[in-house]
Parts: structure tokens; sequence; C-alpha cells
């Protein structure tokens, strides 16, 4: 099942509708509080990063839309700003460093991609996609320490 799409200006006021558009799908889906506060929460790091970064130069737009099958919930986020993956040669947070030597910015992917149960990111036709995944069962098996030195979901 797929949800109607939303086509929102790659704006700081269009992230409440986004966060509600995730909301309903996860309440839609019969998601736990939890798997639903991360895949919002993906959701929203992600569409900001194309608002503060992607769209930095001109206005743009951001594509939303989302759905479910019977073993996860989805959302794909499309935009037209300049290329930019993601998940491409991110790193964990230097927590182990005092805050004033660490390295700015990445934290908010971070927590995005360490969030979900599954990331995809391409570009094509001048577009960025990226869809997000949770599992709709299983939720138990998800390490206690996220923000560990290993991002991959074991």
């Amino acid at each position: 099942m797929q949800l109607n799409a939303l086509c929102l200006p790659a704006t700081l006021a269009s992230l409440d509708e986004i966060a509600c558009y995730v909301l309903d799908l996860a309440g839609q889906a019969g998601l736990p509080d939890e798997p639903s506060y991360r895949l919002r929460l993906a959701a929203d790091e992600l569409a900001t990063n194309v608002v503060m970064h992607g769209y930095r130069e001109s206005p743009g737009e951001l594509r939303i839309v989302g759905g479910m099958d019977e073993d996860t919930v989805w959302i794909r986020m499309e935009d037209d700003a300049p290329r930019f993956d993601p998940g491409a040669n991110r790193v964990p947070p230097q927590t182990q460093l005092p805050l004033a030597q660490r390295t700015i910015g990445g934290l908010g992917i971070h927590l995005a991609l360490t969030s979900l149960d599954d990331f995809s990111h391409s570009y094509a036709d001048d577009h960025n996609s990226s869809t997000l995944v949770i599992r709709r069962h299983d939720h138990d098996d998800r390490p206690d320490d996220r923000c560990g030195d290993d991002p991959t979901p074991k």
C-alpha cells in the first residue's frame, strides 16, 4: 500500500507537515512508538539536510511518498538539489574526543541512518532519491548502543 505523495517547498516550515505524514503512515502501519520515532527522526534529519544544504543556492521542493508492505514501512524522499548521497563517506561521530576537537557536521545524518533498518540512495535524471525503511516486526534485535563505532545494524 502506498499513501498519496506530498510535494512541498523545501523550507523549514514544511518539516512539520513531513513529520505528520511520517507519523500518520507509522500509525496506519501499526508501528510501536520506538520504531515510529526512529522513522520520524530519520525523515526529519534527511529533509532538514536537503532544506539547509541542498537548496542553499536556490529554492526547491521535496517530494515525499510513503508506504508499507507486510514486512516494512518506507518513506521515499526526492529532490532536485545538487547530487548528494547521505550514506557515502559517512563516519561515526568522534564521541571519544572532547567537543572542541570534534569535526563539525555529519551527526544528523549519522543519527538518521543508524535509526533505520535499511537505507538506499540513488541519483538519476538530475534528482536525488533516498528510501528510508523500518521493519514492521522484530524490533527487539536493535543494538543497545546506536552511537557506537559500527553503524551497521546487527
